[in-house]
């Protein structure tokens, strides 16, 4: 698991292959990510937008933006947390995923970027 804390906001991801959905004879490989993302500060924060950096092994690039997560943008209250799925397809059978997301602190409607950690993509038999 990939942890970060930027301005009292933690963020943990978690990974897993999807088999079930790859197709490694077409170069398709199928990844869900489990975010958990926590208010360890002491307002409540809402998250806008998300921005993603997406990298395959063979060197392809992606970035990927957008509002919220999973079509919504959570208010997260101090000492609560906000989780989601998703998932991400790539052309190799290892990769990684970072990033960050645009908050903004409800008290002020000061706007500020939490980091998503670095995390990688890996089917379980690159690891053996």
């Amino acid at each position: 698991m990939a942890t970060t804390i930027t301005e009292g906001v933690k963020v943990s991801v978690e990974t897993i292959y999807q088999p079930e959905y790859s197709n490694p004879m077409n170069d398709h490989f199928m990844f869900a990510y489990r975010v958990n993302i926590e208010n360890m500060g002491n307002y409540a924060v809402r998250l806008v937008s998300r921005h993603w950096y997406i990298f395959d092994s063979n060197g392809a690039k992606r970035e990927v933006e957008g509002e919220g997560v999973v079509g919504l943008q959570p208010v997260i209250e101090p000492g609560s947390s906000h989780e989601y799925v998703s998932g991400c397809n790539l052309k190799t059978d290892m990769g990684s995923m970072k990033g960050e997301y645009q908050m903004e602190r409800l008290l002020d409607n000061s706007v500020f970027n939490v980091q998503i950690p670095e995390f990688y993509l890996i089917a379980p038999y690159r690891l053996n």
